[in-house]
């Protein structure tokens, strides 16, 4: 279906809805239009707020989504995100080396740059790292409390970038008067992770800060090297809401870390470090109008990412990276109970991205630097229409105006339908994706300004099942086509090709369109309660993602394996003890475009444990890589081998 027709048909989706407007209403209630407030922060496993950027069932989202409660978090005791998220259906990711080295995430095959990655309702990504992406590398779990993954194309509601999917990550909310917590944790290769919060709520002011301090000598990032490369990481985070009146408050929240990691280049051990610094901020007004039926909020979000890479073994300039993005966005988002069956969310979106780029060296020890910016201005609108008992339809459209490349629409519509009282859920969706090409991919010393956007459709259809009220499976099937994706492009020397020379100097590289990708798979889920003790769940992911044209037509995509697996059993003792085992599997990849360099796959096997003192005190611990695989995520760079870590965590 073409992108013209196919935003129509959501637009019909829409108007659908308009007879319902005439239905008699009750007193009805607006979601709260806040992915990050207290509906995200508090909600349970069942309750979805990505998805419609509002808290709804998960028996209404026609999208498929995984949900980590602060319980499933606390469980896993694993440090970084990624490794966390790698654990769900659909998810890969690659790390140049430990801990805090450059790591991107892939969902269902796409690109690193095609995830929306969100932390407390803000938007991560990085307008000066290559491609627009989110770098995972300083991401640590810090005082989350919950993140929801969505899989699948979601740009009508989340913008561009959101093609492979959305993952919204949401700090700790208080629920008491007042309450806290520390947790301190050492082990493996002078790992030390220390992590502490204090909040409280009342009727009128809810408040948390948290702060956090990462030490770990690490290993070598090179494979084959000698000298270990460590990293530090200092997170705070807060937030703070003010209920002014009954209908009226405000939200201040925002998340800081610094962190500075070793790293070694491809071919070698180096004594290079770089130091990143990440601010997110965000300040809100929500306000109730016809008694909650109509519920809006309007925010203000900032991000700034410092990047600056040293080499100590170049004397005369070892700042050899220097690169800066900011994005500025105003944005205003509404949600309407029409009726009983009938909710919408609306908003409107203003955004600034601006970058900043060098790379100096021997030859030239002070370059200017490289800038870029743009513009982006958008509108969209979600119709959630509850047709029949169980059976909700959802569509939406997008209007965005970007400076460099005009307007463009997108569509999205989704269905669920829960039958025999919710044990079986049937849920399809089909949704586009558009995404201008990034600053870096155009300003940089790399850029082409002469690039396209890329353009996606997306489609999935699936069906959970609950068993004898103590399992559940589902299985998804997927599909995406791409068009237009840009690549790097190396430049020979000598080259013909007119743009490897910028003012008559010859460059590395550059970025252009040459790509069409295609990707299908199929996702498996289980979970067994098999006693009231013993808990079973795992899933599968078989991923098709392949180039479509010019010379790599047919292969695959680098650096995705076509098989993922992950198993996990738990049990809870009658005297407290909790124990738990975690089993991932992950097939081959290839490392070039060509398909003739293979990374072997690799299981890693983790074992854990925890067990309650008290009610405030707990103590764990947790044995990973238990079997001491020797495996890669990206060639000749080192990964960890068995590792054991313990730690206690206090609770007030």
């Amino acid at each position: 279906m073409n992108r013209t027709a196919f935003a129509a048909l959501a637009a019909a989706s829409l108007l659908s809805a308009a007879p319902a407007l005439a239905a008699e209403t009750a007193d009805q209630q607006a979601a709260a239009p806040d992915v990050a407030g207290r509906a995200g922060a508090v909600a349970v496993e069942d309750v979805i707020v990505t998805a419609n950027r509002s808290a709804q069932p998960i028996e209404r989202v026609g999208a498929s989504v995984t949900v980590l409660t602060q319980a499933a978090i606390e469980a896993r005791q694993t440090s970084a995100v990624a490794e966390l998220l790698a654990q769900t259906p659909g998810v890969s990711f690659t790390r140049n080396g430990g801990v805090g080295t450059t790591t991107g995430v892939n969902i269902r095959g796409a690109e690193s740059q095609h995830t929306v990655v969100l932390i407390d309702g803000v938007k991560l990504n990085d307008p000066s790292s290559t491609q627009g992406g989110f770098n995972f590398g300083n991401l640590l779990i810090g005082d989350t409390a919950r993140i929801e993954i969505l899989r699948g194309a979601q740009s009508t509601l989340w913008g561009s970038q959101a093609i492979g999917g959305v993952v919204n990550i949401v700090t700790a909310e208080p629920t008491e008067a007042l309450q806290g917590g520390l947790t301190a944790e050492a082990g493996s290769r002078g790992m030390t992770y220390f992590r502490g919060g204090i909040g409280g709520a009342n009727e009128r002011l809810s408040w948390r800060l948290a702060a956090s301090r990462y030490d770990i000598d690490g290993f070598s990032a090179f494979a084959a090297g000698k000298e270990d490369d460590g990293y530090t990481n200092t997170g705070l985070s807060g937030r703070l809401n003010l209920k002014i009146t009954d209908a009226v408050s405000l939200d201040l929240r925002s998340v800081w870390s610094n962190g500075q990691n070793d790293f070694d280049a491809f071919n070698g051990d180096s004594r290079e470090y770089g130091k990143t610094k990440e601010l997110v901020a965000y300040a809100g007004l929500n306000f109730d109008l016809l008694d909650g039926r109509f519920r809006n909020r309007i925010g203000y979000a900032y991000t700034d990412t410092n990047r600056r890479n040293f080499n100590p073994a170049t004397l005369v300039q070892p700042l050899t990276f220097d690169a800066a993005g900011e994005n500025r966005r105003w944005e205003y988002q509404g949600t309407f109970a029409v009726t009983e069956v009938l909710n919408t969310t609306f908003g409107i979106e203003s955004e600034r991205s601006e970058m900043r780029t060098r790379s100096p060296s021997s030859f030239n020890l002070n370059p200017a630097f490289a800038r870029g910016q743009a513009d982006l201005d958008s509108a969209y609108a979600q119709v959630q229409w509850t047709v029949l008992d169980g059976l909700t339809l959802t569509g939406g459209l997008r209007y965005d105006d970007h400076a460099q490349y005009g307007d463009n629409l997108l569509g999205q519509v989704a269905a669920a339908w829960a039958l025999n009282d919710g044990d079986t859920v049937l849920r399809a969706s089909w949704g586009q994706g558009f995404r201008a090409p990034g600053l870096y991919e155009l300003y940089s010393e790399y850029g082409n300004l002469t690039l396209q956007p890329e353009e996606f459709d997306s489609w999935e259809i699936g069906v959970e099942q609950r068993l004898f009220d103590r399992a559940v499976v589902s299985a998804t099937y997927f599909n995406r086509q791409a068009d237009n994706e840009i690549r790097y492009n190396g430049c020979s020397t000598p080259s013909t090709d007119p743009l490897c020379t910028v003012n008559g100097v010859g460059r590395w590289g550059y970025y252009r369109n040459v790509q069409k990708t295609e990707a299908q798979g199929v996702e498996l889920i289980g979970r067994l309660d098999v006693t009231d003790r013993l808990n079973v769940s795992a899933n599968y992911t078989w991923t098709d993602a392949k180039s479509a044209s010019g010379t790599t037509d047919g292969k695959r995509l680098t650096r995705r394996p076509e098989h993922m697996a992950n198993l996990a059993a738990d049990y809870a003792w009658a005297f407290g003890l909790k124990t738990g085992v975690a089993v991932r599997y992950v097939g081959e990849t290839f490392n070039n475009d060509a398909n003739t360099v293979v990374v072997g796959e690799y299981t890693l096997v983790d074992i854990r444990a925890s067990y309650p003192i008290n009610d405030n005190l707990e103590v764990y611990g947790r044995v990973e890589n238990a079997f001491d695989e020797d495996y890669q995520t990206v060639l000749n760079y080192g990964t960890a081998g068995r590792g054991v870590f313990g730690g206690v965590r206090v609770r007030f």
